[in-house]
């Protein structure tokens, strides 16, 4: 194999399949990556971490044998310890830590799959922006067009990929935070059903149950295959994911059905929808109609979304003005304001104000929200919708460096309004790269299933990664 060009010809298990057919040599196809990583990642900052040296100690060998062996692969630098390495959290307060001990579950099971690690992507503060943006990690900028977001909190993530820095990367998802990247940065991303990929050893779930691991790709069959090398329960977790009838991958190719969708088109926010948005969901109601699925507007049950929208932020806030004050302790002094960015602290503002009923009183929020949704899928098999209320944006409005946070809330309202629904259910649910703006900006369409049904959306994604291929779509970033 010469030529990054090449190297981008294919994707993680094609590249798997090279390494078998001794084509290539793990070694070779990670010193493509990092020749990718040199050339793009000045112009798109989507790692947060070089581990050059760790990487070619890998590759080296002996690795184990899965279904990624050799395949080179990136950490997003939060939710995901690395034994030896730090994690920022994409925050000057944890820049310091001490190095993780060991690995998490997720990282073993990575390992064991045969990636090879040799980098971390960058993540807006505590994971908590929809754009990768703030004052400690800079501005993580979108492939297609580099005065736009890639998104968050996954930016890093989604923006290696286009740029052909690997064909799929970890990332973490707490309110939209795979599928929102995916949808900047023309890729796959599916957020698996909650506690799909376990949290141990380190906690029991992530955001009260809101987020959940995973990658953003170029493939679906990446993503399935990924889904099969970390899915599982793990003894000691609190809670788990009904069990897959068989291997995700097998899904791949497989018939859906006739499937009854549910098309929806505005958020039950009630913000308003970009034109281009909504004209992705209706072309891909036309595609799916042409498939043979059965399409009819529909609006999944609102509940009050005055009360949802609340009862997410209490669970997020809460969690992050926890980490925070633990990491304080850690260092023997109060947290203060200047420690962190200011949509960052008006979390620790917000959670000073709770009382002790209001967690408990937010899950029951979300949960009766999961009921509903579960009697709306009786008649409807999936729901189609945008994945965004609006194409990637201009960069900076969603910085949590902002200092005017109700602007910051108010931006990122309007741009992320359909994703943090499935969240608060628990349902997978996947954005997919179907649509472009006359000026060559990507739009994803959403599409989310019954609680532990990723296996029907595998099947779906294929079928239509097979009507409307996107594979052949890359970013040209001087490479």
């Amino acid at each position: 194999m010469t030529g990054i060009a090449n190297y981008r010809d294919h994707d993680g298990l094609g590249l798997a399949a090279l390494i078998r057919q001794k084509e290539v040599t793990p070694a070779e196809l990670l010193e493509a990556a990092i020749a990718a990583a040199e050339t793009a990642d000045p112009l798109v900052h989507a790692l947060a971490q070089k581990l050059y040296d760790y990487g070619h100690k890998a590759a080296a060998g002996p690795l184990p044998q899965g279904a990624f062996t050799g395949v080179p692969f990136l950490l997003k630098d939060i939710g995901a310890p690395l034994a030896g390495t730090t994690s920022s959290l994409g925050s000057r307060f944890f820049a310091d830590m001490p190095p993780a001990t060991m690995d998490s579950v997720l990282v073993e099971r990575y390992k064991r799959a045969g990636l090879v690690i040799f980098g971390k992507t960058t993540t807006p503060e505590m994971a908590l922006a929809a754009s990768t943006e703030g004052s400690y990690v800079g501005a993580t900028r979108n492939p297609w067009a580099l005065d736009r977001t890639a998104g968050g909190s996954s930016g890093g993530a989604a923006a290696a990929v286009p740029a052909g820095i690997v064909p799929a990367a970890h990332a973490s998802d707490g309110g939209g935070s795979i599928r929102i990247p995916s949808s900047c940065c023309g890729l796959f991303g599916m957020k698996p059903t909650r506690a799909r990929n376990s949290a141990a050893p380190f906690a029991g779930e992530g955001w009260g149950s809101l987020s959940v691991n995973h990658v953003v790709s170029r493939s679906v069959r990446d993503s399935a295959a990924l889904l099969d090398a970390t899915q599982g329960y793990v003894p000691g977790d609190p809670y788990c994911a009904p069990a897959p009838i068989r291997p995700y991958l097998a899904e791949i190719g497989a018939n859906p059905g006739q499937l009854r969708v549910a098309l929806q088109t505005r958020p039950l926010s009630g913000v308003p929808v970009d034109p281009e948005c909504e004209r992705a969901a209706r072309e891909a109601a036309t595609l799916l109609e042409s498939l043979g699925h059965h399409v009819e507007e529909a609006t999944p049950p609102p509940g009050h979304w005055d009360e949802l929208g609340p009862a997410l932020w209490v669970l997020v806030a809460s969690n992050v003005s926890l980490t925070l004050k633990l990491r304080a302790e850690q260092l023997g002094r109060p947290l203060r304001s200047d420690d962190v960015d200011p949509v960052t602290w008006s979390a620790v503002e917000f959670s000073a104000g709770l009382t002790v009923e209001d967690y408990p009183k937010a899950l029951a929020a979300i949960h009766r929200q999961g009921r509903r949704m579960a009697e709306f899928h009786q008649t409807h098999d999936v729901i189609l919708s945008p994945t965004l209320g609006q194409p990637p944006v201009p960069l900076g409005p969603q910085s949590t460096a902002n200092p005017d946070v109700e602007a910051y809330a108010r931006a990122l309202a309007e741009f992320s309004p359909f994703t943090q629904l499935f969240n608060i259910t628990g349902q997978p649910s996947m954005s997919l790269p179907l649509h472009w703006t006359p000026d060559g900006l990507p739009v994803g369409v959403m599409i989310s299933g019954r609680f532990g049904e990723e296996g029907l959306l595998f099947r779906l994604a294929s079928q239509i990664e097979q009507a409307k291929p996107w594979f052949h779509k890359t970013a040209n970033l001087g490479q």
